[in-house]
């Protein structure tokens, strides 16, 4: 599975004069047949930043929208056998904190990429910010340009 990062989405939606546009669309569309994934993190940082400009029924219904026009799944934290108190505190609180300190890094960011790489099976984290996480995981981090490269090179 690729987990595809906030910054993909919101270019596609909001920013439509942006010159990487064409390619970000292609990645897009590329991905869309194997089942593309975002966090619940990455989701509500794209509806926070979409709600400004979306009609009351337009944001209740875009979860929805993108699982149907671009085969996104949303990953969720799992909480194993702790309590409440104790999955939220590891979750919010100490995971991101760690990675923080060890790498640097937003919040929001760490939330992201720690759920990225306690999700198993994932192929690639995709952003146009790769520079922000690479070496700050054990993920493969690529860019649009650079995911698209890789599945051109491998299907020839």
């Amino acid at each position: 599975m690729v987990v595809i990062d906030s910054d993909v989405l919101l270019l596609e939606f909001a920013y439509h004069r942006d010159p990487r546009q064409d390619e970000n669309a292609l990645f897009l569309q590329t991905v869309r047949h194997l089942a593309p994934g975002i966090t619940i993190y990455t989701l509500m940082e794209v509806l926070g930043q979409l709600s400004f400009n979306l009609s009351a029924d337009e944001f209740i219904r875009r979860p929805a929208w993108l699982e149907a026009n671009y085969g996104l799944g949303v990953l969720w934290p799992k909480p194993g056998e702790l309590e409440a108190e104790d999955f939220f505190r590891r979750e919010i609180q100490e995971q991101p904190f760690a990675r923080m300190q060890a790498h640097r890094m937003a919040f929001g960011d760490a939330l992201v990429l720690t759920l990225a790489e306690n999700t198993p099976n994932i192929e690639a984290f995709v952003t146009w910010n790769a520079r922000h996480f690479k070496g700050k995981t054990l993920l493969p981090v690529l860019t649009p340009v650079e995911y698209l490269a890789g599945s051109s090179s491998q299907s020839t």
